[in-house]
């Protein structure tokens, strides 16, 4: 049998984790280029139900000791950042 080695789990956590960023920062950009605009309802809604599952997914993660707590916030505050220059963009359209 294999043994499972945790570096190996914590570099596939942090690949996981900055994948479903990017998933999300995606779909911002589709939708505020194609749908609707970010004080619709809608946008607002889909920004909160994927922030708040990604900051869990990250809370988890930390949790189990597959990435550090800095990490974990350094994650969540990059899509932030990204998704706050996407609205700026946005609006000087």
């Amino acid at each position: 049998m294999t043994e499972i080695k945790v570096p190996d789990l914590e570099q596939k956590a942090l690949a996981l984790l900055k994948a479903d960023a990017d998933k999300i920062y995606k779909l911002i950009d589709v939708q505020m280029e194609n749908l609707t605009m970010p004080q619709c309802p809608l946008y607002e809604e889909v920004l909160d139900t994927q922030m708040f599952g990604l900051s869990r997914e990250v809370e988890y993660a930390v949790r189990l000791g597959l990435i550090a707590e800095e990490i974990g916030r350094e994650i969540m505050g990059s899509l932030e950042r990204k998704l706050a220059t996407l609205h700026e963009l946005f609006n000087q359209k």
